[in-house]
């Protein structure tokens, strides 16, 4: 038996890792002499026709090391792949691009998604081709607009939407659409207004997924026929400012005695909160091992329905810890600095660094805040011709330098 303490996430996963984390993870184990092994089910992508494994894999790590994470995955049937050109400074695109040049055949079984963040029809051109070549694949299925927080200063613009139908005219992409880690439901709102997208990617869990404004929007996105992915599942307390964590430890202990009771741990509970809703076609996860892939496989596998008391204790939790949760609701608190800091992807770097342990990630993309503005307009205006966005860049690295020093 467990005692009643609270577990990180990473104890549990050893916990999955040792003793099979009761009965869901051994029931993938058990099958392994099986001789058609059960395989991750599929739900519709919105409205594109293709069905989708409702358990995606997160690609935010080095692909190149991970060759049998990558096939394992397959043959579990978590054929739904998400990777950014910007993963792993473009090691997890090349991870795949080994794959797939070792096992060609396995291309047309895999929903490849891949992300830019260029802001024009040429970078977003030159990212795609970049993508392609480092992936060994002659088309992506879905591409994203990535961490987009305003869709109408952000995706609805005539070029973007020409770009798109000229990428699936030309057979590059199937699929187009966006991810979102801020304002989520105002951008799921706008989005299902446009009639174009084909997907989108959203923080989506249990603490976000029962208020009246997110309720309304993701519902607005499944009647615009718009395939949705959750993202973000684990909600994870951030407690390092927070003194008084007594109640926060007295309910993450309860949350996770009822779950590892009823045979699974309060990491899958909270994949399977989000599951119950069946307008979300996939959960992306990113997993960096096999002990992390089989525990969500064996989720994803189990029929069982969170119980309404798994709900209202999930609820509880979230309540108990808002404080420590950053809801991504970027036009509040960014609208009041002056500045306009990017507080939301301080916060979610913050989330890599210490819940993830991504500290090289973190720091990584903490470093490109200000490297990946578009400072094309600026230099254009510049009676100098300073090449800015050489300067910012330089700025960040010395700076970075200096911190480490």
């Amino acid at each position: 038996m467990i005692k009643k303490e609270t577990l990180s996430r990473r104890e549990f996963f050893k916990i999955a890792g040792a003793a099979g984390a009761g009965s869901l993870v051994a029931s993938t184990e058990n099958s392994a002499g099986a001789a058609a092994p059960a395989k991750v089910p599929t739900r519709p992508f919105g409205k594109t026709g293709v069905n989708v494994s409702i358990l995606s894999l997160g690609g935010t790590y080095n692909l190149m090391s991970r060759q049998l994470l990558l096939r394992q995955a397959l043959n579990m049937g978590v054929t739904y792949w998400d990777t950014s050109n910007s993963y792993s400074g473009g090691k997890s695109e090349r991870g795949i691009g080994k794959y797939f040049a070792r096992y060609p055949e396995d291309r047309k079984k895999v929903f490849l998604v891949t992300k830019s963040r260029a802001s024009g029809p040429d970078g977003l051109t030159r990212h795609l081709q970049t993508s392609l070549e480092r992936m060994q694949t002659s088309y992506v299925d879905l591409f994203f607009l990535h961490a987009v927080s305003d869709v109408e200063d952000e995706v609805n613009h005539p070029e973007i939407r020409e770009w798109a139908r000229r990428a699936k005219a030309d057979g590059l992409i199937r699929f187009f659409g966006f991810s979102t880690h801020s304002n989520m439901e105002e951008c799921l709102a706008q989005a299902a207004r446009l009639g174009w997208i084909d997907g989108i990617m959203t923080t989506y869990n249990y603490r976000l997924m029962n208020t009246p404004a997110m309720k309304e929007a993701a519902a607005a996105c499944v009647r615009a026929g718009i395939g949705l992915t959750a993202m973000k599942t684990q909600a994870t307390f951030f407690s390092r400012f927070y003194s008084d964590v007594g109640s926060e430890d007295e309910t993450a202990s309860q949350l996770a005695q009822r779950f590892m009771d009823e045979g699974y741990t309060p990491e899958q509970a909270k994949l399977k909160a989000v599951w119950d809703n069946p307008d979300i076609a996939s959960i992306c996860s990113a997993m960096p091992n096999l002990t992390y892939l089989q525990a969500n496989v064996a989720a994803a596998l189990d029929k069982t329905e969170l119980s309404r008391e798994d709900h209202r204790i999930l609820e509880h939790y979230a309540r108990e810890t808002a404080c420590g949760y950053c809801a991504g609701c970027a036009r509040l608190c960014q609208s009041a600095v002056a500045q306009n800091i990017p507080i939301s992807d301080v916060m979610r770097y913050l989330m890599y660094y210490h819940n993830y342990g991504d500290h090289s990630e973190a720091v990584g993309k903490f470093n490109r805040l200000l490297a990946e503005v578009d400072y094309s307009k600026a230099e254009s205006m510049c009676p100098q011709n300073i090449p800015i966005a050489k300067f910012m860049q330089f700025a960040v690295e010395t700076f970075s330098k200096s911190r480490q020093g």
